[in-house]
C-alpha cells in the first residue's frame, strides 16, 4: 500500500449497533481511533499487543525489510550493493541524510567523526573502576550513562528540549556517539584483558582504529591490521547500522520521548540490545558452542533440544520467514577470513 493511499473499514458494535469509520493509512489503524467504540457502559476499546507483534510506532523512511522475500534496504538500497561497495561511514552519512555522499561530504563527515574518536578523559575513572570480570555490554551501557554528566549543556533537563531541534546540535552528538562509541567498546575490551588502553589515532581509517585501540601492544609501533580483517569488520558494521524498529531502537525511542538526554537514552538502547533475545544472541550462540564441546556431542545436544531440556540459539530469525539477506554476506566474509 502506497504512503499516500487512504481507505477505511467500518466495524459494527454488535453490543450497541453502531457502526465506526476507521481510516486505515500506512497499512495502520490509528489505534486512539478505536477509543470510538464503546461498550454499553461507555468504556472506549483499546487494543493489546504485549509483544509488538502487530504494531508500529512510527513511520520512516530510513530502512525497509521484507521478511517473507529476505530484504533488507537502507534508504532504497539493498543490503547487498552497500556491503559491496560502501564503507561504513558512508552508510551512516546515507542513513541520517537520506543520500549517499559525494567525495567532498564524505570527507567532511569522517573528519568530523574521527576528531571524536576520543571520549572525555574523565571517563577513564569509570572504565578502570570495573571489575576485570564485568560485561562489556554492562559497561558500555553505564559508559554511556556518564556520557550524560560530562555535557550538562546538552541535556533538556538542564537548558529544556528544544536544545536538540537544531540539525548542528543533532549533528554534534551524531559525530560524537560515532567518533567515541568504538574507542570506549575497544578500552572496556583492553580493562578485561589487563592491558593499557590504546588512545584512537585519527589519521587511521574508522575500522582500522578500532582494530588498532583493541589490539595493538606498546611495541607494534607501526601496527598495522591485516585488510581481511579490517574488511570483514566494516562489512559487519555497515549489516548492523539499521534494521527498522527493533528492541534496541523502540527502547531509545521510548525513552527520548520523555525528553531524557540522547547519552541516557542510547544507554537504555545498548541494556536492550544485550539481552539474548536481541544483540546477545551472537553471544548465546557462541556460548551454546563452548557448551556442545565437539561434534560428537552434537547428536546428544538435538535430542536435548527436542526433549525440551536444551534450547537451541541462532536458527530462525523473527522478521526473515525466508532467509536472512545478512547471512549470505557473513558466510562470505568467514569464507574469506577463515
Amino acid at each position: 500500500m502506497s504512503t499516500t493511499e487512504l481507505v477505511s473499514i467500518h466495524p459494527t458494535n454488535q453490543i450497541t449497533g453502531k457502526s465506526y469509520n476507521l481510516a486505515i493509512k500506512d497499512g495502520a489503524i490509528n489505534a486512539t481511533d478505536l477509543g470510538k467504540i464503546k461498550d454499553a457502559s461507555g468504556e472506549v476499546t483499546r487494543s493489546y499487543d504485549p509483544a509488538y507483534m502487530n504494531t508500529v510506532s512510527c513511520i520512516s523512511k530510513i530502512s525497509f525489510i521484507d521478511g517473507d522475500k529476505g530484504i533488507l534496504e537502507y534508504r532504497g538500497y539493498p543490503i547487498e550493493q552497500l556491503a559491496a561497495g560502501s564503507s561504513f561511514l558512508e552508510v551512516s552519512f546515507l542513513l541520517v541524510n537520506g543520500e549517499l555522499p559525494n567525495k567532498k561530504q564524505l570527507e567532511t563527515f569522517t573528519r568530523k567523526v574521527m576528531k571524536n574518536s576520543a571520549y572525555h578523559h574523565d571517563l577513564e575513572k569509570f572504565i578502570t573502576a570495573f571489575r576485570h570480570d564485568a560485561h562489556p555490554m554492562a559497561m558500555l551501557s553505564t559508559l554511556f550513562a556518564a556520557m550524560s554528566s560530562f555535557y550538562p549543556e546538552a541535556n533538556p533537563a538542564y537548558v529544556g528540549a528544544k536544545i536538540y531541534n537544531t540539525r548542528l546540535e543533532r549533528n554534534k552528538h551524531i559525530y560524537r556517539v560515532l567518533g567515541c562509541a568504538p574507542a570506549i567498546a575497544a578500552a572496556c575490551y583492553r580493562h578485561r584483558i589487563g592491558k593499557a588502553i590504546n588512545p584512537p589515532k585519527e589519521s587511521l581509517g574508522y575500522v582500522e582504529n578500532f582494530l588498532y585501540m583493541m589490539d595493538a601492544d606498546p611495541s607494534d609501533v607501526n601496527f598495522k591490521p591485516h585488510p581481511k580483517i579490517v574488511k570483514a569488520i566494516e562489512v559487519l558494521f555497515v549489516l548492523h547500522a539499521e534494521h527498522e524498529l527493533n528492541c534496541s531502537t523502540a527502547a531509545i525511542r521510548h525513552m527520548t520521548s520523555s525528553q531524557a538526554d540522547v547519552y541516557t537514552s542510547l544507554a537504555g538502547a545498548v541494556t536492550a540490545l544485550y539481552g539474548p533475545r536481541h544483540g546477545g544472541a551472537n553471544e548465546a550462540v557462541l556460548r551454546m558452542l563452548e557448551q556442545i564441546g565437539s561434534v560428537a556431542n552434537i547428536p546428544q545436544f538435538i535430542k536435548d533440544v527436542k526433549d525440551k531440556k536444551k534450547v537451541l540459539m541462532g536458527f530462525g530469525h523473527r522478521v526473515y520467514k525466508n532467509f536472512d539477506p545478512r547471512a549470505a554476506l557473513v558466510r562470505k566474509l568467514a569464507d574469506e577470513v577463515f
